[in-house]
């Protein structure tokens, strides 16, 4: 029986993507390893693409060397259609993303986007997000207070030393969290001063998810 490695498994959740990319689509596109993928094939729907907006300046790059030309969120307003993949992912369809640091511009876009669609490879699905570390953007003045509060949360925070988001803050990596209400979690880190976004996709969460696992494709959602 033919089994799919997980690059094969990115490259299929990234092939069954294209058929929801229709004309005239106001596309956002994500960040990550099964992005790349993505942004390989659009070539092939191009002519469907109205406009597109990347959520990282590493997208923005790959997108141009595809030949797909970029565009800002305020040049096109709200979006028809987010693509991105998910560090991890529930059956509820709620997310933790930022493994690269981008997820505060991803969150942006997939808030922006009338339908969010996550495609991921069989190796992100959990039962109950938490086993990635929840990536969480802050203002460099507040590092050590956001620290302290998440600590506080429960989790054990780790500064992504030397790494710089797309708009020139700093990244804590959080564990041990116990997340057990993703949705209610999520706006209660974010109400803490100093913290940009956190990388809980719960209250935005996907509305269809394509997951490629080694024998084949499954959706969820809608």
């Amino acid at each position: 029986m033919f089994s799919m490695s997980i690059e094969e498994q990115k490259q299929a959740a990234a092939h069954a993507a294209l058929a929801h990319i229709q004309a005239p689509c106001r596309l956002g596109v994500g960040s990550g390893s099964t992005v790349k993928h993505l942004i390989t094939l659009l070539p092939q729907v191009k002519n469907n693409l109205a406009s597109v907006v990347a959520s990282s300046e590493t997208t923005a790059r790959l997108l141009e060397q595809n030949n797909i030309r970029t565009s800002t969120l305020d040049s096109v307003g709200d979006l028809d259609l987010y693509i991105d993949g998910a560090d991890e992912i529930d059956d509820n369809l709620q997310m933790i993303k930022g493994g690269g640091g981008a997820h505060t511009w991803e969150k942006i876009l997939a808030c922006a986007a009338r339908r969010f669609i996550a495609i991921v490879d069989g190796s992100k699905q959990v039962k109950r997000l938490g086993r990635f570390p929840l990536p969480v953007e802050v203002i460099p003045l507040a590092r050590g207070y956001v620290a302290r509060k998440l600590a506080a949360m429960g989790g054990t925070v780790e500064w992504r030393e030397g790494t710089v988001t797309d708009s020139g803050n700093w990244i804590l990596d959080v564990r041990g969290l116990e997340l057990t209400a993703a949705a209610e979690q999520e706006r209660q880190i974010q109400q803490i001063v100093g913290v940009v976004e956190n990388g809980l996709f719960a209250v935005r969460r996907a509305d269809l998810a394509i997951i490629a696992t080694p024998d084949g494709i499954t959706q969820h959602g809608g």
